[in-house]
């Protein structure tokens, strides 16, 4: 099984943004954390982080025609404020887990909002970064259910 985590705005500076909130392990040492779970799942993991929406976008869209099987998103602001990331996973109907370290929920008004939780099969917030191995046990405990298109044939959902 192949599963991609994406990461949105300012994730590439854990460690440093917030440490308060977010605690002081950096990027690489959430890298490397999922990638010792990948490992004893027996599932490939590959990583996409950006600071723009667009690319979080396409990043989505390369999964689909990759044959990625899971997304493990952490869309970051973007929860917040981001219809397209919402479409684009509704679009490729690859089973996704949002992912957040703290919990949205317990913090500002605004950032009880959030768009993608509506295309996602589950959501993990407030576990800090094993948060995100929860994530990658959830979606390798599912069954495949997308593969990628052979002659424009549409995701399965």
């Amino acid at each position: 099984m192949r599963i991609l985590v994406i990461n949105g705005p300012n994730m590439n500076l854990l460690g440093v943004r917030q440490p308060e909130i977010y605690g002081k392990a950096t990027y690489q040492d959430l890298m490397d954390l999922v990638k010792g779970e990948a490992e004893s799942l027996g599932v490939e993991v590959d990583f996409f982080q950006s600071n723009h929406e667009g690319a979080l976008v396409d990043a989505i869209h390369r999964a689909y025609f990759e044959g990625v099987e899971g997304i493990v998103i952490n869309p970051a602001a973007c929860t917040h404020t981001s219809v397209a990331l919402l479409d684009a996973v509704k679009a490729v109907g690859i089973p996704t887990v949002e992912v957040h370290i703290s919990d949205p929920d317990s913090r500002e008004e605004f950032r009880h909002i959030s768009y993608i939780r509506a295309a996602c099969v589950a959501t993990i917030r407030g576990h800090g970064l094993p948060g995100y191995c929860e994530a990658l046990r959830l979606l390798a405990g599912r069954s495949p259910s997308h593969t990628p298109p052979e002659g424009g044939t549409s995701p399965t959902l």
